[in-house]
C-alpha cells in the first residue's frame, strides 16, 4: 500500500482516480471544496482543502508522501494566459516541485499533461512521444513547460516524474457521441484504460528519471502512439472506441 497524494481531486479524473486507487493505497485528496465528492471516498481517505496557488498552502503537504498525482490546473483548451493559464497551469506546478526538492519520501510525481501539446499536427498522424512538440494553442503550450518543469527536477533535482498527455478521456461510453468521427475515436481514452495507466505508473521501475506517455485507448487508429507505455509501463489498454461506437 503506497501514500499517495491526488491534486485536483475534485475534479472528473480525479474523482474516478480516487475511486479506483483507495481500495489500494492509502490516499490524500487536496482541493478547495470538496461539497460534491463522494461520502464514501472522504470516509476512507484524508481530504486537504487547500488553495494550491499559495506557496504557504504547500508547506509540509508532502510529508510522508510516496507519490503524487498532479492533477490541479485549468483544463479548458481555450483558457487565456492571464485569467488562468499563468496561475494555474504554471504556478501550481512550480509550487509542487519546489516543496517536492524537501520531500524525504517522495519516489515519483504522476503529472496530467495533454494531447493538446501535440494537436497542432495534421488529422490523421499518429504522434509519438519522440516526435516535437506542436501545441495548437497557449493551454497545450502551458503542458510543455509542465513537461519541461518535470525533465528539469528529474535530471537536476532528482525527482522521479511521468507525464501523461492524456487525450480525449471519457468516464463512461454514453460520453461517446453517436456522431463522433474516426478523429474523435482515435483519441478516446477510457476511465479503466486511464485506470490501469495510472496503476503502471505508480508500479514500474524506470530506466530514466523521466518518462513522457500517452493516455490513449486501444483504437484501431490511435491518435497518440501507445508504445512508450507499453514497453516502460507495461500499459495494456482494453478499450477501442471503434468498437464501442457499433453498440449505437
Amino acid at each position: 500500500m503506497a501514500k499517495i497524494l491526488i491534486t485536483g481531486a475534485t475534479g472528473t479524473i480525479g474523482v474516478e482516480l480516487a475511486k479506483h486507487l483507495i481500495t489500494k493505497h492509502a490516499l490524500t485528496l487536496v482541493g478547495r471544496d470538496f461539497s460534491d465528492f463522494p461520502d464514501d471516498i472522504q470516509n476512507k481517505a484524508t481530504i486537504v482543502k487547500r488553495d494550491l496557488l499559495e506557496p504557504e498552502n504547500w508547506n509540509g503537504l508532502l510529508d510522508g508522501i510516496e507519490y503524487v498525482i498532479q492533477l490541479a490546473g485549468e483544463a479548458d483548451q481555450d483558457a487565456d494566459f492571464y485569467d488562468s493559464l499563468l496561475d494555474l497551469n504554471y504556478k501550481i506546478p512550480h509550487n509542487l516541485y519546489n516543496e517536492a526538492t524537501k520531500a524525504k519520501d517522495l519516489k515519483r510525481i504522476i503529472v496530467a499533461s495533454s494531447i493538446h501539446i501535440v494537436d497542432g499536427y495534421p488529422d490523421g498522424v499518429e504522434v509519438k512521444t519522440t516526435d516535437p512538440i506542436r501545441p495548437a494553442n497557449l493551454y497545450g503550450v502551458s503542458k510543455a513547460y509542465l513537461e519541461g518543469l518535470a525533465a528539469y527536477h528529474a535530471y537536476s533535482n532528482g525527482i522521479e516524474s511521468i507525464a501523461i498527455r492524456i487525450a480525449d478521456y471519457k468516464v463512461s461510453d454514453d460520453e461517446l457521441d453517436e456522431e463522433v468521427d474516426e478523429y474523435g475515436m482515435a483519441m478516446y481514452l477510457s476511465k479503466e484504460d486511464m485506470n490501469r495507466l495510472i496503476d503502471g505508473c505508480i508500479e514500474a521501475e524506470l530506466k530514466e528519471p523521466f518518462l513522457i506517455v500517452n493516455g490513449v485507448s486501444n483504437n484501431t487508429f490511435t491518435r497518440l502512439s501507445n508504445e512508450e507505455a507499453r514497453v516502460n509501463l507495461g500499459y495494456n489498454p482494453q478499450d477501442n472506441a471503434f468498437e464501442k461506437k457499433n453498440i449505437f
